[in-house]
C-alpha cells in the first residue's frame, strides 16, 4: 500500500508545462553568453511579448539572464553561492555605470582580481595575468598587452580604445569597457560592490535549508484519508501539502485535520486551504517570523505559479537559527556593529553598556533611530537569553525619544520584564545618557522556542 503510494506522489506531473515554464527551460538551454529579447523569445515560442517579458524578467531574479546598458539582456552563468567575492564582467558593468566597446562574448566570465594602472607599463604587466582586470586611463599600449595576457581592460574617464584593440578583444573574448569614473572612485566601487556581496552571503535563504520537492512528502487532492496514515506512517511526519496533477499547492492537511473522519474521506475536503507559502528567495529571518506569528510548524516552499517546490519546517528554520550565529563574521551591518558593542554592566547585572560609534549616528550626528530600536531589541533579546527563555522576534516596539544622543557618548540600556506567556514577552526598555533618560520603549515580542 505505503510503496504504491509513494510511486503515485512520486511520478511525474502533467506532461503539459506553462508557456512560461517552457520559456524558463528555453533560457536554461541557452548558451552563456547568449544574447535574447523579447520579440526573439516571442517569436521562437509563439508566445505574446507580455508573456516573454515576465518571463525573461523572472529568469533575471533567478540569476539566468542579466540586463546591462547598451549591450541588452545575455544569457549569464549562475553564480555558486561559496563564490560571493568574485563579480563578473557583466555585474561590474552596473556597477561602475560603463558601456562595452569590445569582447561582449566574455562578460560572463569572472573577474579573480584587478591591478590599478598607475605605474610604468613594464611594471604593470607583471601584475597584470589572465582573468585579471586592469584599469587604466587612455593609454592604448597597456589595453593592448592586456588583452594579449588573458586580462579583461576597464578604462575610466571615458575615454575609447583603438578599433584593432577592439577587434583584438572580440577574437579573445575579453571585454574592454569604458567608464566616466575616474581610477579611485572605480576601484572605490569595486570594493564596495565585493563587501556588499560578502555581507549578503551571510544572510541565510530558504533556498539554504528547505527539503526539496524530490525528498518531500506530499499528497494529492485524489488521495484519501488512509493515504493520509499510510504516508504518516512510512514518514513519522505529520503535516503535509495537497498539490494538483500539475503540482500546484492547493492546501495542507494535518493530524487535527484526519482525526475522526473515514478512511474514504477525500484529502479535498478535510486540508486547509489557501495555505501560508514562502518562495526560495525569502530571508530566514522573515520565514522565522512567518511561523511564530501564524503558529506554523511546515510551510510549502513554491515558485510564482505556486507550483511545489519543497517544504521547510521549523526544526529547518532553528537549527539554521544556531548555525547561523556561530559563523564566522566577514562584513558588518549596522546591527553587526550594534551587538559587538553591547557588553553587559559589571556593576549592574542585566543592564546593558555601548558607546555612540560614528556608524550609529545620522546626518546630524546623533543617535539614529534605527539603531536605538536595534539596541532596544538586542538588549532584550539578551535578557531573555540570560534567563533561558528563548530567542525573540520583534512584533511591536513602540519608542519615545526624550533627547538627542551624541556621538561617543556612553549608553546604559535597562531592560525589564514586564509580562512573559509560553510563545510572548512584554518588555519595558529605558535607555539612559549619563543619568539622564534618554529614550523609552515598550517591546512585544513572540518567543522562539525548540
Amino acid at each position: 500500500m505505503v510503496n504504491n503510494l509513494l510511486v503515485q506522489l512520486k511520478d511525474g506531473v502533467c506532461a503539459m508545462k506553462s508557456k512560461h515554464e517552457q520559456i524558463i527551460e528555453h533560457i536554461h538551454s541557452l548558451d552563456v553568453g547568449h544574447k535574447i529579447s523579447v520579440r526573439q523569445i516571442a517569436k521562437d515560442l509563439h508566445v505574446s511579448d507580455g508573456t516573454a517579458y515576465r518571463a525573461i524578467k523572472d529568469a533575471e531574479n533567478k540569476g539566468l539572464v542579466s540586463t546591462i546598458e547598451r549591450v541588452g539582456t545575455i544569457r549569464i552563468e549562475q553564480k555558486k553561492k561559496d563564490n560571493f567575492e568574485q563579480l563578473t564582467f557583466a555585474e561590474l558593468i552596473n556597477i561602475v555605470e560603463g558601456h562595452v566597446l569590445g569582447g561582449r562574448e566574455g562578460l560572463h566570465k569572472t573577474l579573480n582580481k584587478f591591478v590599478i594602472g598607475a605605474m610604468q607599463l613594464e611594471d604593470m604587466m607583471r601584475y597584470t595575468e589572465a582573468d585579471a582586470l586592469l584599469i587604466v586611463g587612455n593609454r592604448t599600449k597597456a589595453h593592448e598587452l592586456a588583452i594579449k595576457e588573458g586580462a579583461a581592460v576597464l578604462i575610466t574617464g571615458g575615454f575609447d580604445t583603438t578599433e584593432d584593440i577592439k577587434r583584438l578583444a572580440d577574437e579573445r573574448k575579453l571585454p574592454i569597457i569604458s567608464t566616466s569614473y575616474d581610477t579611485f572612485t572605480v576601484a572605490a566601487m569595486i570594493n564596495r560592490a565585493i563587501y556588499d556581496q560578502l555581507i549578503k552571503k551571510e544572510i541565510v535563504l530558504v533556498e539554504d535549508i528547505y527539503t526539496p520537492y524530490e525528498k518531500a512528502f506530499y499528497l494529492k487532492e485524489g488521495n484519501k484519508v488512509e493515504d493520509w496514515y499510510a504516508l504518516n506512517n512510512y514518514s513519522k511526519h505529520t503535516r503535509f501539502p495537497v498539490v494538483d496533477d500539475r503540482r500546484r499547492v492547493l492546501g495542507i492537511v494535518t493530524s487535527k485535520d484526519v482525526v475522526g473522519k473515514s478512511n474514504d474521506t477525500s484529502i479535498s475536503k478535510v486540508m486547509s486551504k489557501q495555505p501560508k507559502t514562502v518562495q526560495t528567495n525569502i530571508s530566514l529571518a522573515s520565514v522565522a517570523h512567518l511561523m511564530v506569528w501564524e503558529g506554523i510548524e511546515v510551510i510549502p516552499v513554491t515558485d510564482e505559479q505556486n507550483h511545489l517546490q519543497g517544504i521547510i519546517s521549523r526544526q529547518d528554520v532553528l537549527k539554521a537559527l544556531q548555525q547561523n550565529q556561530r559563523q564566522p563574521q566577514i562584513g558588518e551591518t549596522i546591527d553587526d556593529i550594534v551587538s559587538r558593542n553591547i557588553v553587559e554592566s559589571e556593576s549592574e547585572p542585566g543592564v546593558f553598556e555601548t558607546k555612540v560609534a560614528p556608524q550609529m549616528t545620522n546626518q546630524l550626528g546623533t543617535l539614529s533611530s534605527g539603531v536605538c530600536t536595534a539596541l532596544m531589541t538586542e538588549a532584550s533579546r539578551r535578557l531573555l537569553l540570560q534567563d533561558k527563555k528563548g530567542d525573540l522576534v520583534a512584533e511591536n516596539l513602540t519608542i519615545y525619544f526624550i533627547k538627542p544622543v551624541q556621538i561617543d557618548s556612553t549608553l546604559r540600556i535597562k531592560p525589564k520584564l514586564l509580562e512573559i506567556g509560553r510563545v510572548y514577552a512584554k518588555i519595558d526598555i529605558e535607555v539612559y545618557e549619563e543619568q539622564q533618560l534618554a529614550s523609552k520603549g515598550l517591546l512585544m515580542a513572540q518567543l522562539m522556542n525548540r
